[in-house]
C-alpha cells in the first residue's frame, strides 16, 4: 500500500455543486480547468493540485477517499469535510 500519493481536488460549499462538477468530469471536462473555475480552495489556481502527501496529513474522510482511488480516478461521490465538499482526483 502506498505511503504517499499525489492528488488534486475541487472544493465547493454545497453537495449539489460537487455533483455538478462530477457530471462535468463524466462528460469529459478537464479536472484542472474545473478546479480553476469552481474550487474555493487555495489550490484552485494550481488546477486543484495538492502535490504529494502521506497518511495523517489530510483530514480523515479526505485521506480515506484519496487513498482508495487508483491513479487517474476521481471520486464519484462528493467527500464531505469541515471545509466543504471535495471532488478528489488521484494523480500519482
Amino acid at each position: 500500500m502506498a505511503n504517499k500519493i499525489k492528488a488534486s481536488h475541487i472544493l465547493v460549499e454545497k453537495h449539489n455543486q460537487a455533483l455538478e462538477v462530477i457530471e462535468m468530469l463524466k462528460s469529459g471536462e478537464d479536472f484542472a480547468n474545473l478546479a480553476q473555475k469552481f474550487s474555493i480552495g487555495p489550490s484552485a489556481k494550481r488546477g486543484g493540485n495538492l502535490g504529494e502527501f502521506g497518511r495523517g496529513q489530510m483530514v480523515k474522510p479526505f485521506e480515506s477517499a484519496a487513498f482508495k482511488l487508483n491513479k487517474g480516478e476521481y471520486t464519484i461521490e462528493p467527500v464531505k469535510t469541515q471545509f466543504g465538499y471535495h471532488v478528489i482526483k488521484r494523480t500519482g
